[in-house]
Formats: C-alpha cells, sequence, structure tokens
C-alpha cells in the first residue's frame, strides 16, 4: 500500500469510494481507467488492501455513517491530496468517504463525477443527494434513477 500524497507529478485520477460495494463498482470501470495514472481513497481493510494490490492507496477514516469526527478527518485528507497533487477528476460511488472528496475537489474546480450505486433504483442515497450540488457529472445505473436525477446519464450496470 503506498501513502504518499506528497507527489506533485502528472495529473492523476482520484477515485473514492467506502469499501466493499462501493469499491467493486469503482474497481468495474477498470477498463476506462487502466491508462490513467490512479490514486484511491477507500478505508484500510483487509478485503480494499488485496484488491487494490499494487495501486496507490491512500486509506480513509471510518466509519463515516453520522461520525462528524471522521467527516473532519475525511475532510482533512480531501484538503491535503487536491492541495499537494495534481488531480484531473474526483470519481466516486460513494458513500460517506466521497462527500468531502467531492465538495473540495469542485470548489478548487476539479471535474467530479459521482455513479449512483446501482441497488438504490427507486430513492436517492443521501450521500449523491449532499454531493449532487458539487458535481460535475452524475452517472447513473438504471433508466429508473433518473426519476431522481433527471440531468443524469444513463450508463448501465457496472457490476
Amino acid at each position: 500500500m503506498d501513502v504518499n500524497i506528497e507527489d506533485g507529478g502528472p495529473p492523476v485520477l482520484l477515485l473514492v469510494g467506502s469499501s466493499g460495494g462501493h469499491l467493486a463498482q469503482l474497481l468495474a470501470l477498470r477498463p476506462w481507467y487502466e491508462n490513467w495514472r490512479r490514486c484511491w481513497v477507500t478505508f484500510d481493510t483487509p478485503e480494499a488492501v488485496s484488491l487494490l494490490a499494487g495501486e496507490e492507496l491512500v486509506p480513509a477514516h471510518h466509519p463515516t455513517t453520522r461520525n462528524v469526527p471522521n467527516l473532519l478527518r475525511n475532510a482533512v485528507l480531501a484538503w491535503r491530496i487536491l492541495r499537494r497533487r495534481q488531480v484531473a477528476a474526483v470519481v466516486t460511488t460513494g458513500a460517506g468517504v466521497a462527500v468531502p472528496f467531492v465538495v473540495l475537489a469542485r470548489l478548487r474546480r476539479v471535474p467530479t463525477v459521482y455513479i449512483e450505486v446501482y441497488d438504490r433504483i427507486d430513492t436517492p442515497t443521501l450521500t449523491a443527494r449532499l454531493c449532487r450540488p458539487f458535481l460535475s457529472a452524475m452517472l447513473v445505473q438504471w433508466d429508473e434513477q433518473r426519476r431522481q436525477y433527471p440531468e443524469a446519464t444513463v450508463v448501465g450496470t457496472l457490476l
């Protein structure tokens, strides 16, 4: 696991998501991002570390659900990464860890892309609702999700 965020090198794609299903959906995008220099922000769980072996990984603080101290810790982490790295874009599937990264990236004029998870068809996730005002692009996996996000682009299911 590489946690060097002091790199000012070429632009990096910042892939942000909670571990588990959120991470799995980001990993399914591999054909799209495989030629990009990238950095992952997720939880330091055995599964995530194993799935991201050989990738640059910055561990985020968890739990994030209703945990204000970790929200603030992740905001500081986001600020440090976005200040010290040349981030080309932030791409996320949520959940709570995504909020500070999306907000701070957008305030720094870094493009932000949110992909709504595939298992929330009839109601929007809290994270998507919080991130939505700060997004450059909203992507959904089902046509039905456009009822909540009429501006979204349907990309189809990732898993």
